[in-house]
C-alpha cells in the first residue's frame, strides 16, 4: 500500500483566513465597526503566552481588532467570572477567549460558563454543546470544528463510516463526537480506561486522536486505508499518532504540526467574525 496522502490544514487554513479577512473588512465597511476578540489570560504560562501572541498576529492580518486581558497567576474564580461577565456586557466586544489551562485553584467551568452563548466563539459553554450537537445555531469548539473542515475539503464521507475518538475532554473529544455523528458516523470513544485500545482503533474507518498521549496510536492499530486525524501536540512537536508507522497504512492523515492546528485558530477568526455579524444586526 502507497503512503497516505497528507491533510495540509495549513493550506486549507490559510484559504479560510483569507476569506475571513475579506468579510471582517466588508463588516467594517457596513458599520464603521471591526469585529473584536477579547483574550483572556490568567498567569505567564510561557506556552499560553506565545498562543495567545500568536492568535493576536492571526486577528491583525485578518482585520479583526485584539483585546488582551492579562490578569495575575492568584486570579481567583470570582475574579475571573466577574471579568468574564464584564467582557460579555461590553457591546465593543464581539468574541470571548479563555486561554486554557487556567491554573488548578480555578473552576474553570464556572468560568466558561460567565461567557455569553452569543460571544462564545471558541464553542466552550454548556450552551454551545448543546447546540451544536442538536445541530442548532451556534458555535462549535474550534479544534473539532476545524477537523471537520479539514475532512469536508478531503472530500471524506463520514456516512456510514465507523469513527473512533480516543480522548472524551469537554473541548475536543466529546464534541469532535457529536459532529462526526451528525454527519452519519458510527462513533466509539474511547479513553484511558478503555480495554484492548489497540482492537477498537483497528476497526476504525476514522480515527480521531485527542488523548494527550504522545505516539499513543500506532501504525499497526490503524486499519488499511483509514483517514487519521491527529488532533495531539505533544512536547517535541509530537501528536498522538506514530507518524511514521501510521502513515505507511493510513489513507488520508493529518500531520504535527501543520494539519489540525492551523484549522484551530482559522475556525476562532471566523466565528468571530460570524459572531461581530449577528451582534451587529447585518
Amino acid at each position: 500500500m502507497s503512503q497516505a496522502r497528507l491533510m495540509d490544514g495549513t493550506a486549507l487554513a490559510r484559504r479560510i483566513v483569507e476569506e475571513t479577512a475579506r468579510k471582517a473588512a466588508e463588516l467594517t465597511d457596513r458599520t464603521g465597526t471591526a469585529p473584536c476578540l477579547a483574550t483572556v489570560l490568567v498567569g505567564e504560562d510561557p506556552a499560553s503566552v506565545t498562543y495567545v501572541r500568536m492568535k493576536q498576529n492571526r486577528c491583525r492580518k485578518a482585520g479583526i481588532d485584539s483585546r488582551r486581558v492579562a490578569l495575575p497567576a492568584e486570579t481567583t474564580t470570582e475574579e475571573l467570572v466577574g471579568t468574564l461577565r464584564s467582557l460579555s456586557q461590553d457591546p465593543s466586544v464581539h468574541g470571548i477567549l479563555l486561554q486554557h489551562p487556567v491554573g488548578e485553584h480555578i473552576d474553570e467551568r464556572a468560568a466558561f460558563e460567565a461567557i455569553a452563548p452569543e460571544k462564545d466563539v471558541d464553542g466552550v459553554t454548556f450552551a454551545s454543546f448543546a447546540t451544536m450537537s442538536f445541530g442548532l445555531p451556534g458555535f462549535v469548539s474550534c479544534t473539532p470544528g476545524g477537523i471537520l473542515r479539514l475532512l469536508d475539503a478531503y472530500d471524506v464521507d463520514l456516512a456510514g463510516k465507523r469513527a473512533v475518538v480516543v480522548g472524551r475532554s469537554a473541548i475536543l473529544g466529546k464534541p469532535v463526537g457529536m459532529l462526526l455523528l451528525a454527519r452519519d458516523a458510527t462513533v466509539t470513544y474511547c479513553h484511558s480506561r478503555t480495554r484492548e485500545l489497540s482492537s477498537v482503533v483497528r476497526e476504525a474507518d476514522v480515527v480521531v486522536a485527542a488523548v494527550g498521549r504522545p505516539r499513543l496510536v500506532r501504525g499497526q492499530d490503524i486499519k488499511p486505508g483509514a483517514v487519521v486525524i491527529d488532533a495531539g501536540y505533544n512536547e517535541g512537536n509530537v501528536g498522538d499518532v506514530d507518524f511514521d508507522s501510521a502513515v505507511e497504512r493510513a489513507s488520508l492523515i493529518t500531520p504535527v504540526p501543520g494539519g489540525v492546528g492551523p484549522m484551530t485558530i482559522a475556525t476562532l477568526l471566523e466565528q468571530t467574525v460570524d459572531a461581530a455579524a449577528r451582534q451587529l444586526g447585518v
